[in-house]
């Protein structure tokens, strides 16, 4: 039976608030504070996730390898994809670099909470729809260094905020503007695009710019950006 991403949301949730109760630590602890500084954190983290998709985007419709018509269904749909979104980045996140992670890190260090959870975040991944030959290589790629933004996201602000606005507007402009697929999942977005006759490793193809060329190095040059960051005390 399916468990949509509202039920998981709220399971997850609960679970962690739980764990957070038998340790008698507020859940904020995982999350962050609801202050300012977070709303900007979710907010830079927003810009982010938007980048990752629009620059590999904007640089294949420079080259012609695809270009976009307007999908009229796409607007009737579009709440129902932000929720979808928005479910999808609070399950996982608090899922991923939530409780789990945080004890890791705690218990272990950093990098090795990273490396454990990005492989555990990429075997989810692995029997989506359109993992096979070139585009499995690539997208695995591209999913786990995704993870270990998200988890430095979290290392270097000490809050879910900007991990949950980066994953959120990754997967609403990849697929929710663009309407390019979801990390294999078809999606019906504001605009439709339209390939070329090139190889499905240089756009994604139907699984998403998480499986082309562009897309892997924007998601480098992204996690070396922030691995050399360091947010300033004023940023509150």
């Amino acid at each position: 039976m399916d468990v949509s991403i509202g039920i998981q949301s709220i399971i997850v949730i609960l679970a962690s608030w739980i764990c957070q109760l038998l340790r008698r630590k507020p859940l904020s602890e995982l999350i962050g504070e609801f202050d300012a500084r977070w709303f900007k954190e979710l907010g830079l983290g927003g810009l982010v996730g938007s980048a990752l998709m629009l620059v590999p985007a904007l640089i294949m419709w420079i080259l012609g390898w695809v270009d976009w018509q307007w999908n009229p269904a796409g607007l009737s749909t579009l709440i129902s994809i932000v929720l979808l979104f928005a479910g999808v980045a609070v399950a996982e996140e608090l899922l991923f670099r939530g409780f789990i992670f945080q004890r890791l890190i705690a218990g272990l260090g950093q990098w090795p909470a990273q490396l454990i959870l990005a492989g555990y975040f990429l075997l989810t991944h692995l029997n989506n729809p359109g993992m096979t030959g070139d585009i499995k290589i690539l997208a695995s790629v591209n999913i786990f260094l995704a993870s270990l933004i998200f988890g430095l996201a979290f290392i270097r602000t000490k809050s879910l905020a900007m991990p949950l606005g980066l994953h959120f507007m990754a997967n609403l402009m990849q697929g929710g503007v663009l309407g390019f697929g979801v990390s294999g999942t078809d999606q019906s977005g504001l605009l439709k695009p339209v390939f070329s006759e090139v190889p499905d490793w240089l756009t994604g193809g139907q699984f998403g710019l998480e499986a082309s060329v562009f897309g892997l190095i924007c998601v480098v040059v992204t996690l070396i950006a922030l691995s050399m960051w360091k947010p300033s005390e004023t940023f509150s």
